[in-house]
């Protein structure tokens, strides 16, 4: 009669936590970019705060979202520039002209960022995205970041609630991180655009003011 096999049983892998899971993938799409280990290091603390504010409900973060989207915010101050000069004055209003001038600063420098370092979107990024374009395929820097940032400061500067309207654009860049649709230092480089783009273009419209009689400065 053969002996008892006394060889130890398999054991079962040890399950992972969704940010292990993850890591190795992560790693090779960090280097893939001009990054280098800045980029390795921004995904795996990026990962780690998408995990751990994962209880944060979804619904919110995609408020936030909506709520800096660009296909809202350049249609509408558009539409009301267009609008001021179908009325009976011939001024249009200067706060609308730089906004639609840094709105438009704004996709220029964030299309041409992506495509230039073409970093690739966390893996974990969800499938519920709308994608207007196709830039908008790569990560760095977050559009979402330096739009609201660029509203967020313009605004500032004409007088409206400072402190409402930055902790709009910091909740609004902290939402991509945790929605997984960008990494940290996507929303920072996007955020540090915006304030730039607010100044270029309150420069823009401080040149329009003295060489234009069409607006009311």
């Amino acid at each position: 009669m053969a002996p008892p096999s006394t060889s130890p049983a398999p054991m079962a892998p040890a399950s992972t936590s969704p940010a292990e899971d993850h890591r190795p993938q992560q790693a090779a799409l960090a280097k893939s970019t001009l990054l280098g280990g800045v980029g390795d290091l921004d995904a795996a603390v990026s990962l780690r705060l998408h995990a751990f504010f994962l209880p944060v409900p979804r619904l919110l973060l995609k408020a936030l979202e909506v709520a800096g989207d660009g296909r809202i915010w350049l249609p509408v101050p558009i539409s009301l520039l267009l609008i001021s000069t179908t009325t009976s004055s011939s001024r249009v209003s200067p706060l609308l002209v730089g906004l639609v001038a840094g709105l438009l600063l704004d996709i220029a420098f964030v299309g041409l960022a992506k495509l230039v370092f073409r970093r690739p979107r966390p893996a974990y990024n969800a499938a519920d995205m709308y994608v207007a374009v196709a830039v908008d395929h790569w990560s760095f820097p977050s559009g979402h970041s330096s739009r609201a940032f660029l509203v967020a400061a313009y605004l500032a500067g004409s007088g409206l609630p400072r402190e409402a309207l930055y902790l709009w654009a910091a909740a609004t860049s902290a939402s991509r991180v945790l929605l997984g649709r960008h990494y940290v230092l996507d929303v920072v480089a996007g955020a540090w655009l915006g304030v730039l783009e607010a100044w270029l273009s309150s420069l823009i419209l401080t040149f329009l003011c003295a060489r234009g009689s069409f607006l009311v400065c």
